[in-house]
C-alpha cells in the first residue's frame, strides 16, 4: 500500500517512530570517541595465568590524550595491584586512547592488558627514564660506558607476568634516540621497550611494537618465557633495533612473530667477553618457529656476538626471511670464550639474500681491553636442513678461528637459487669442518658431499622441550568487576 493512502494519523505515528529511532541511534553513536573506541564491558584473551583482581588505568588518574604523562598513573596502579600477588593476582586494563608514559615497573602474578585501540607512547623526556646499573654479564652499557636507561616496561625478580593485548601498539618514538646515538650525544645506553630480568614464567604476546629506541624485547637471566604473536617494526636503517633478544635465558619459546628491523630479528645472547664468562649463564632450550623477518643489513636469527656464557640447544623451524642480509648467522671472536653448540634449523625459506649461511670468528667488538686473548669460543654441531633460497648473491661465508675451527657443521637438502649477478666464489670457507648432502650449488671441499642417500642427515630433535608443553588459558576482563 502506498504511504499516501494511509490515514493521516498513522502517517504521523510512523514519522514519529522513525524520528525516535534515528535520535536513539544518534545518541548511541555520536561523538568521536564512541565511534572510534567502543567501550567493551567484557572480553576474553589467552594467557598462561588468569587473575582474580582487576583495575583500569583511568582509576588511577590516567589520561589518554597523547600529551599528559601517565608514568605516575601506571606506577600507582601497579603498586596498588601488587597487594594481590598472593590472592589470585591482578590485571591492569589500559583502555582506548594514546597513553604517554616513561618507564614503569611491573609486579608478580600480574597481567598488563592493552585494549586494541590503546597506544602506549614512550616519553621523550629523559627525566622519565631512570638510569640503572649495566648488566653484570656485559660490564658496561652497549652504547656507552656505565649505566643504561631503564626499559619502557621493566621488571626484575618477578614470577608469573603477562604483557598482552588485542594487537595494541607500543610506540617507542625512537627517532630522537637514534639521532642522539648517531651524533654521539648519549651519556647512557638507550632504553629497550620491554625488559624482564631474573624472572620466571613470562608471556609477551599479541602486541605491535614500533620504533623502539634500541632492542624491542629483552628477556634476560630468566626462564620459561613465551614471546608470541608479536609484530615488531622499525625503519631498516634504525640502529640496533633488534626484535627479540633472549639473553642468558632457559626454556624460551618465540613463535608466530613478524619483524621488520634495523638489526637482527632474533638475536640470541649470553654476555660479553670476560663479564659473560664470569657470570656464566647460558641461553639454552630455545624454540623459534613461524618467524617472518625483513632486515636488509642483518640476520633473521643471530647467535652472538655476545655469547660468552654459552648458547646451546636452539631449535628453529618454519622461518621466512625476505630481503635479509643472512639467514642464520653465528657471530663470535677471540676473547669471547663460551660456546655455540647443538643448533638445529629446518624448513627455512629465504628470498633476496646476501648470504644464506654466515659464520664468523672475527667479529671483534669488545667491551674494553681487559678481555682474555686465550678465551677461545667453541662452535660445533650446527645443523641445517630442508632450506630453499632464491635471488641470493653468495651461498655462504664460513670463517672459523685459526687453530680453533668450527666443527660438526651439517647441511642437507638445501637449494639456493642465485641472483642474476652472483659472486663468482659462492662458498668462502676457512677453518671449518663438516658434511653436506643434497646441497646446491655444491659446497666447498671442507663440507664434503655425502651423496644423495644422506639427505636425511642433520637430524632435528624429535623430543619436546618443556616450554613447548606450556598451555594458555582463556582469561576474561569485566568492567563490572572493577
Amino acid at each position: 500500500m502506498e504511504l499516501w493512502t494511509i490515514p493521516r494519523r498513522f502517517q504521523v505515528m510512523v514519522m514519529n517512530a522513525v524520528l525516535a529511532i534515528g535520535l536513539l541511534l544518534f545518541l548511541c553513536t555520536s561523538g568521536v570517541d564512541s565511534r572510534k573506541h567502543p567501550k567493551l564491558d567484557w572480553f576474553e584473551y589467552p594467557a598462561i595465568s588468569c587473575r582474580s583482581h582487576q583495575a583500569s588505568l583511568t582509576d588511577f588518574g590516567g589520561v589518554g590524550d597523547g600529551e599528559t604523562s601517565n608514568t605516575k598513573a601506571f606506577q600507582a596502579a601497579i603498586d596498588h595491584l601488587s597487594q594481590f600477588s598472593s590472592d589470585g593476582g591482578s590485571q591492569l586494563y589500559v583502555p582506548p586512547g594514546r597513553w604517554l608514559t616513561g618507564s614503569f615497573n611491573l609486579t608478580s602474578h600480574f597481567t598488563l592488558y592493552l585494549d586494541k585501540d590503546a597506544v602506549l607512547l614512550a616519553s621523550q623526556d629523559e627525566s622519565e627514564w631512570p638510569v640503572i646499573e649495566p648488566l653484570p654479564s656485559y660490564g658496561r652499557g652497549r652504547d656507552a660506558d656505565g649505566g643504561r636507561y631503564s626499559s619502557l616496561i621493566f621488571g626484575t625478580n618477578l614470577t608469573d607476568v603477562v604483557i598482552t593485548g588485542a594487537n595494541a601498539t607500543i610506540d617507542g618514538q625512537g627517532d630522537l634516540w637514534w639521532k642522539k646515538f648517531r651524533n654521539g650525544e648519549l651519556k647512557y645506553t638507550r632504553p629497550y621497550l620491554i625488559e624482564i630480568m631474573y624472572s620466571n614464567s613470562i608471556q609477551i604476546s599479541n602486541l605491535t611494537l614500533v620504533n623502539s629506541p634500541s632492542w624491542n624485547v629483552h628477556p634476560v637471566y630468566s626462564s620459561n618465557v613465551v614471546a608470541q604473536g608479536l609484530t615488531i617494526r622499525a625503519p631498516v636503517t634504525s640502529p640496533n633495533t633488534d626484535g627479540i633478544n633472549p639473553d642468558s635465558c632457559t626454556n624460551t619459546r618465540i613463535e608466530d612473530c613478524y619483524i621488520v628491523s634495523g638489526d637482527d630479528c632474533v638475536a640470541v645472547k649470553s654476555g660479553w667477553d670476560e663479564y659473560g664468562i664470569a657470570f656464566g649463564m647460558p641461553t639454552k632450550q630455545l624454540v623459534i618457529r613461524r618467524l617472518t623477518c625483513i632486515s636488509p643489513f642483518s640476520a633473521a636469527i643471530a647467535l652472538g656476538s655476545e655469547m660468552s656464557g654459552g648458547i646451546q640447544d636452539v631449535r628453529a623451524e618454519d622461518i621466512t626471511a625476505i630481503d635479509t642480509e643472512s639467514g642464520v648467522r653465528i657471530k663470535t671472536s677471540v676473547g669471547r670464550g663460551g660456546y655455540v653448540k647443538e643448533i638445529y634449523v629446518r624448513r627455512m625459506t629465504m628470498k633476496t639474500m646476501k648470504w644464506v649461511f654466515w659464520m664468523t670468528g672475527n667479529y671483534g667488538s669488545h667491551p674494553d681491553n681487559n678481555y682474555d686473548p686465550n678465551a677461545i669460543p667453541q662452535i660445533k654441531n650446527i645443523n641445517y636442513r630442508d632450506m630453499v633460497a632464491e635471488n641470493v648473491t653468495m651461498a655462504a661465508r664460513l670463517e672459523g678461528i685459526a687453530g680453533d675451527p668450527f666443527t660438526g657443521i651439517c647441511m642437507s637438502n638445501v637449494t639456493i637459487g642465485l641472483t642474476r649477478k652472483p659472486k663468482k666464489l659462492q662458498w668462502n670457507c676457512t677453518e671449518i669442518a663438516g658434511i653436506s648432502s643434497g646441497v646446491t650449488p655444491k659446497p666447498c671441499n671442507l663440507l664434503p658431499d655425502q651423496g644423495p642417500g644422506e639427505t636425511a642427515s642433520c637430524n632435528f630433535p624429535e623430543d619436546s622441550l618443556p616450554i613447548e608443553n606450556i598451555e594458555v588459558k582463556m582469561c576474561s576482563w569485566s568492567r563490572k568487576n572493577l
